[in-house]
C-alpha cells in the first residue's frame, strides 16, 4: 500500500495525471487524463513501478504460467518491454493494422501455436485496443487468460475482456488514486465527487 501511495503522489506532482476537463482520442469527455508515457522519463520511478507489476503478476498469476510478454503499441509496449527484461521472457506486440510493406505482419515476434501469453497494456478504459490484439494473437495460435494494466479507469474493461474470456489485472484504479490524492489535499472533494461519478455512470 505505501507504494500505491507514493506512486499516486509522484504521477500527480508530475503532471502524469491531470484533473480538469479534457477530450480523449475517442471523443469522449473526462474529468482526469492519464499519461503513463512520461514514467520512463524517470527512471528510479519507471523501475520501481516494473517491479511492483512484476511483484502483483508472481503473487497472482505466477511467472510460470505464461511463455511470452505481449502488448499493443504504444503506451502498453514500453511497459511490456521492461517486464519481458525483467522476467527474462520473449516479447511479441501487436500492430494496430497490418504492415503495408516488406512481409506486411500484423504481429512482431515469434508466436506459436498453444503458446501462453501474458497481455499488458498501460490505461485500461473500453478495452478495445486490448481485445483487437487478442483476436490477433489468438488466431496466431495463442493462449490468453490474463490481462495486466497500470492504471484501470473502470469504464467497462473488464467486463468487455471478461466476455473474451479474459482476466483484467491491475496496480491501480482511478478511484484508489483520487481516494489518496484527495486524503493528502492535493485534489478537491469536488475533483473527487467528478471522478466517482464518470466511473460509477459506466
Amino acid at each position: 500500500m505505501e507504494f500505491v501511495k507514493e506512486f499516486a503522489t509522484f504521477l500527480h506532482q508530475n503532471g502524469i495525471i491531470r484533473f480538469g476537463d479534457f477530450t480523449l482520442a475517442s471523443g469522449k469527455k473526462s474529468s482526469y487524463y492519464v499519461d503513463l508515457r512520461i514514467v520512463p522519463s524517470y527512471p528510479h520511478q519507471f523501475r520501481r513501478m516494473i517491479k511492483h507489476l512484476q511483484n502483483i503478476i508472481t503473487e497472482q498469476t505466477g511467472l510460470d504460467t505464461f511463455d511470452a510478454v505481449a502488448s499493443v503499441p504504444t503506451g502498453g509496449l514500453v511497459i511490456a518491454s521492461a517486464l519481458a527484461l525483467e522476467t527474462v521472457k520473449p516479447l511479441v506486440y501487436v500492430r494496430s493494422e497490418a504492415k503495408s510493406h516488406g512481409t506486411g505482419k500484423l504481429i512482431e515476434g515469434i508466436v506459436e501455436d498453444g503458446m501462453k501469453i501474458l497481455l499488458i497494456d498501460d490505461v485500461a478504459t473500453t478495452g478495445g485496443s486490448v481485445i483487437n490484439g487478442i483476436k490477433a494473437l489468438k488466431e496466431a495460435g495463442a493462449k490468453i487468460s490474463d490481462c495486466y494494466v497500470i492504471v484501470n479507469r473502470m469504464e467497462g474493461a473488464q467486463q468487455a475482456l471478461q466476455m473474451e474470456g479474459i482476466t483484467l489485472h491491475q496496480v491501480f484504479n482511478i478511484s484508489e488514486i483520487a481516494e489518496i490524492l484527495s486524503q493528502a489535499g492535493m485534489i478537491s472533494e469536488q475533483t473527487l465527487k467528478k471522478v466517482h461519478a464518470q466511473t460509477s455512470s459506466q
